[in-house]
């Protein structure tokens, strides 16, 4: 929804008892009471209004200077109806303002950027419908309600998809909101399958937890081994659901935090970490038919693409044939895809694994 959690910044409410700062004043009688003429400076002139109050380290005293100071402390959310299915679902509340998508967008860009301009910190988030209908449910709140549709707002970047607006046009903003929902809705089903599998027949093990943790390491090993270069992954699996895929990309994982940590304390920290090593967890648990590609690029050189196979016993190395043949048909049509200029198609190498004993 195009709508600001936040309290937008507006004229101060009238005090209960306070008159009005300006216009005449009214007596008992009713009349209109004579204003007082304005107090004269030195010379006859009219006094200059004095600056704000400052306190003796500078910080400002008065209350229209603090409230601003206030106020661009505060951050603000926006909630957007990324698509057009999503725009119709919310049209069957008539409490819903807007009857098209596209001045819909428009409407709330120019939201975004009266609020940028008010407080640096503004947070556009994904609105899903559905998901806003069961929050109602689960709260007792009228769907049809402004007031439900910002609580729910306000909610989201702590349990969904949001990216902080920085000013940009929002027709290039959308598909990396739409991507940061994708990759979240994934992470959250793999932690899912993972959380349910339960422990281990043979040794009591949690097969979830452990699966994350093994497969952490295979990231770590996978990368050691493949050497210097960037590194992009890509994983997937075919989840009992839906198919799972996670991208995961490290410029240079001999590099180490900023604090002086240990790379591979980067490499996991790293955003999208998370995600790709659920992932590649799910798929070690599941014992799922899922796959593993990686392209790396040094300079001078042509990119190298290797692949694996996931199996519950680790990653079995795919040959030079099977990884050309991954990349250059088409998954749909089974088609042969032209090779792309510039790769070198290899076998997979070995990935050390010291977690060799599948759980079951």
């Amino acid at each position: 929804m195009a709508h600001d959690s936040t309290s937008g910044p507006g004229q101060e409410p009238q005090q209960p008892g306070r008159r009005p700062e300006h216009g005449p004043a009214r007596e008992q009688g009713g009349t209109a009471a004579t204003p007082r003429p304005a107090r004269s400076g030195r010379g006859g002139g009219s006094t200059r209004r004095r600056p704000g109050r400052r306190s003796a380290d500078g910080r400002p005293r008065d209350r229209a200077t603090i409230r601003s100071a206030l106020r661009r402390e505060a951050p603000g959310t926006v909630g957007v109806l990324a698509d057009t299915a999503d725009f119709r679902a919310m049209r069957r509340y008539p409490s819903f303002p807007f009857d098209d998508h596209p001045e819909y967008l428009r409407e709330t860009e120019a939201l975004l950027r009266v609020l940028t301009s008010r407080q640096p910190h503004t947070v556009l988030a994904l609105f899903d419908p559905e998901d806003f209908a069961a929050y109602c449910t689960e709260h007792a709140l009228d769907p049809d309600s402004p007031l439900s549709r910002a609580r729910y707002t306000a909610q989201i970047p702590a349990q969904g998809a949001a990216v902080l607006y920085g000013g940009e046009p929002l027709d290039s903003l959308l598909p990396v909101l739409i991507d940061t929902a994708v990759r979240h809705a994934t992470w959250e089903y793999a932690s899912l399958l993972l959380a349910d599998i339960g422990q281990c027949a043979d040794c009591g093990e949690d097969i979830g937890e452990a699966s994350f943790d093994r497969a952490s390491r295979l990231l770590l090993a996978l990368l050691e081994a493949a050497g210097p270069g960037t590194h992009h992954l890509v994983c997937s699996v075919a989840a009992p659901a839906e198919q799972l895929i996670a991208a995961f990309h490290t410029d240079d994982p001999t590099d180490g935090p900023d604090d002086g940590g240990p790379p591979e304390r980067a490499v996991l920290d790293a955003p999208g970490a998370a995600e790709f090593v659920t992932v590649l967890a799910a798929a070690i648990a599941l014992g799922r038919p899922g796959g593993l590609v990686l392209r790396t690029r040094t300079p001078g050189s042509p990119d190298r693409l290797h692949g694996w196979r996931i199996h519950p016993r680790g990653l079995h190395p795919l040959s030079e044939a099977e990884v050309f043949n991954a990349y250059c048909t088409d998954a749909t049509t089974g088609e042969p895809i032209s090779p792309e200029p510039g790769v070198d198609y290899r076998a997979g190498f070995p990935v050390p694994d010291d977690y060799p004993e599948a759980h079951h």
